[in-house]
């Protein structure tokens, strides 16, 4: 019997592949979907669907306990006439502006003295890094006990100049400034890190060429090290952004908010909203209030990235 011609079996091939095709992915997209999944799952349980919830819960009016009533956007409404909120969101934001800044410049200024130079830079790193594995309650406790009158920053004021230090946490024009030093000495050593570990990666090369051609410490690091380390600085301070709108920990153990409401951050007049005059609804529309805000700060963060952010 003679053989087939090349045409025919090309075109008997053609639907068994296409039939083959049609079964559905995969072992491997399978496996791919397996891993993938869980993930998923947990992103759409735990974020996405709480979401969704407090967008649901803030167009009502939504007590602890009974039934809950629809409002519409009264919540919103009553958040822009609230002056606490207002005082809150003033807060946040100018915890925002002195802590971010604050944060960054310690911690690349940490990571440039702990060069490979510097002996028992390790030894270094690990102090540094140890408040941020700290709980952050046990940091916050200690650092209201120093502050007090009669701590031991008031002791060694006394001590060495004769002088008597302010009640730091009831002051309302030192209030916020003792809740961001204590921030910023509880969360540099994150930022310290990624950081040191970026300016360990910059090539020798280029930091020998530009020894030779003249350059001191100073331009070496703005003009070289700093560009080379944009994709960690940018990382850095997106995370930091994030983090600096929902502190809410520090200010609750110092101050509970005081003096006055001159450190009510909104994630404190959330919980306060939600947890003690039991207004779910409300606490749900200025949580999406920081959501908001928050996503446009990160969204304004990667559109600028482009300027300024070099990944090559």
């Amino acid at each position: 019997m003679a053989p087939l011609p090349a045409r025919e079996v090309t075109a008997e091939a053609a639907p068994k592949d296409h039939r083959r095709g049609a079964r559905g992915p995969g072992r491997s997209e399978m496996a791919g979907i397996g891993f993938a999944a869980p993930h998923a799952l947990g992103l759409a349980l735990f974020t996405l669907l709480p979401i969704g919830i407090a967008l649901f819960m803030s167009l009502h009016d939504w007590p602890m306990i009974g039934s809950p009533s629809w409002t519409g956007f009264a919540n919103y409404s009553s958040l822009l006439n609230d002056p606490t909120f207002r005082t809150a969101l003033v807060n946040t934001f100018l915890f925002v502006v002195l802590y971010v800044p604050l944060n960054l410049v310690v911690s690349l200024g940490m990571a440039a003295w702990l060069s490979p130079k510097i002996r028992h830079r390790q030894i270094f790193r690990v102090i540094f890094f140890l408040p941020t594995v700290t709980p952050i309650v046990a940091n916050a406790v200690v650092w209201r006990m120093l502050y007090q009158p009669g701590g031991a920053i008031d002791a060694t004021a006394r001590s060495f100049f004769g002088i008597t230090m302010p009640d730091f946490l009831a002051d309302p024009h030192w209030a916020m400034i003792a809740i961001v030093v204590m921030s910023v000495w509880q969360g540099f050593g994150y930022n310290m890190i990624v950081f040191s570990s970026a300016l360990d990666s910059v090539p020798e090369s280029q930091l020998e060429a530009a020894s030779l051609d003249g350059a001191n410490a100073w331009t070496v690091f703005w003009r070289i090290k700093l560009p080379l380390i944009s994709p960690s600085l940018f990382f850095a301070t997106t995370m930091t952004l994030i983090t600096s709108f929902q502190v809410f920990i520090q200010p609750y153990i110092m101050t509970r908010g005081g003096p006055g409401d001159s450190t009510v951050t909104l994630v404190q007049f959330i919980y306060n909203q939600g947890f003690t005059f039991q207004k779910l609804g409300l606490a749900s529309a200025a949580a999406w209030v920081l959501f908001v805000i928050i996503l446009g700060v990160t969204a304004v963060q990667f559109l600028g990235q482009k300027k300024w952010v070099h990944y090559e």
